[in-house]
């Protein structure tokens, strides 16, 4: 599903200078423990809700098609004397960048109407203070569900691990700390762009928001389209105002970035997608699932497109992911960034300190000078 977390957000890693504030550091038996801790909280507070825990492979044989995620590759060569009937030469496999579409083909059969999954999951060229290429997210579906009834399941798995989080260097004011307590704060994006930019940008053609932008404090390039506009305010301007005091949940989302979520339908120029903030962190991800297979399928092939122009490897659709949608029915769902959350409660600086052992120990070569 998605970036952070979903990402989806699916935005990729931060720009080469981010690197350099990226440090190594000596794992300690204290990380292990806070990382069991919250697991055990989680798969508990899961649970108790009635969702159960799945698995899904990690090696798929099919790619998701977000535009600006590059997924790691592997290679399935089968040994004669042992492979199955049907199974033959090397198959290409990739390594999920998110469990969603095998966790929905599960969501469409009986008995894992309410399931989630904490999943390794692989995205390459990410790396920076929030970004590590292999990371933890946590998946969870329910159906029947939507946005409003995952938004209260997740505040409430929330508190259960927490009461309040310190505040990071940089964000909360008063006591140091925010409040896990629900309800969680609830805005729109029509509403947050109002508030921290000074306009609307459903009003808006691309002309008209570059100059809103510029007006803003942003300076956007010359041929950015609408969305590129829309992402460069929501970074700039929107996301360091999100979850001082409180988290917020950051809601409808203009339609041209829906992902996979559903138009909400008395307003279908935004869809209901939601993105969680707190303490300058990006969350969490979620939906209202989109279970057309017509409209997803469609929504994939122009995604395709943008790969295209991009000049990224255009790849195939799985057609068992969207045989599924049209088995589901009505259903919510989001990816929470198990390491993103584990940050924000424990008031660490950046995903390296909540790693045992990060990328940037691991991948020498990635690390770059202060």
């Amino acid at each position: 599903m998605r970036t952070g977390t979903r990402v989806h957000s699916h935005r990729t890693g931060a720009p080469a200078s981010e690197l350099r504030y990226v440090a190594a550091v000596p794992a300690t038996s204290d990380i292990a423990r806070a990382r069991s801790a919250l697991a055990r909280k989680l798969r508990d507070g899961l649970e108790q809700r009635g969702y159960l825990e799945v698995e899904t492979p990690i090696a798929v044989p099919f790619a998701g098609q977000e535009p600006h995620l590059r997924p790691f590759e592997t290679t399935f060569t089968p040994d004669p004397p042992i492979a199955p009937a049907g199974v033959e030469g090397a198959r290409r496999l990739h390594l999920h960048t998110s469990p969603e579409y095998a966790m929905k083909r599960l969501l469409a059969r009986p008995g894992f109407s309410r399931c989630y999954q904490l999943a390794r999951v692989f995205r390459d060229g990410e790396l920076s203070r929030t970004h590590n290429p292999e990371f933890t997210l946590l998946e969870l579906y329910a159906a029947p569900g939507s946005a409003h009834t995952i938004m209260a399941d997740l505040e409430q798995l929330l508190f259960a691990c927490a009461s309040e989080a310190p505040a990071r260097k940089g964000h909360g004011r008063g006591s140091g700390t925010i409040s896990l307590r629900p309800p969680f704060e609830r805005l729109t994006c029509r509403e947050a762009f109002s508030r921290y930019a000074g306009f609307d940008p459903l009003a808006l053609e691309t002309d008209a928001f570059a100059q809103a932008a510029r007006a803003s404090g942003v300076r956007p390039a010359p041929d950015a389209s609408w969305d590129d506009l829309f992402t460069q305010v929501l970074l700039e301007r929107i996301e360091p105002a999100l979850g001082i005091d409180r988290p917020t949940y950051l809601t409808e989302y203009p339609a041209s970035q829906a992902a996979l979520a559903r138009l909400k339908p008395a307003e279908p120029r935004v869809a209901e997608r939601f993105e969680l903030y707190a303490a300058g962190l990006e969350l969490a991800n979620g939906f209202t699932e989109l279970c057309d297979s017509r409209e997803q399928r469609q929504r994939l092939r122009e995604e395709q497109e943008v790969r295209r122009r991009l000049g990224r490897e255009v790849f195939p659709l799985d057609e068992k992911f969207l045989s599924a949608l049209d088995r589901i029915g009505e259903a919510g769902g989001v990816a929470v960034g198990f390491d993103r959350l584990l940050m924000l409660l424990t008031g660490a600086e950046t995903v390296a300190d909540v790693l045992l052992l990060p990328a940037v120990d691991e991948y020498p070569a990635a690390r770059r000078a202060p």
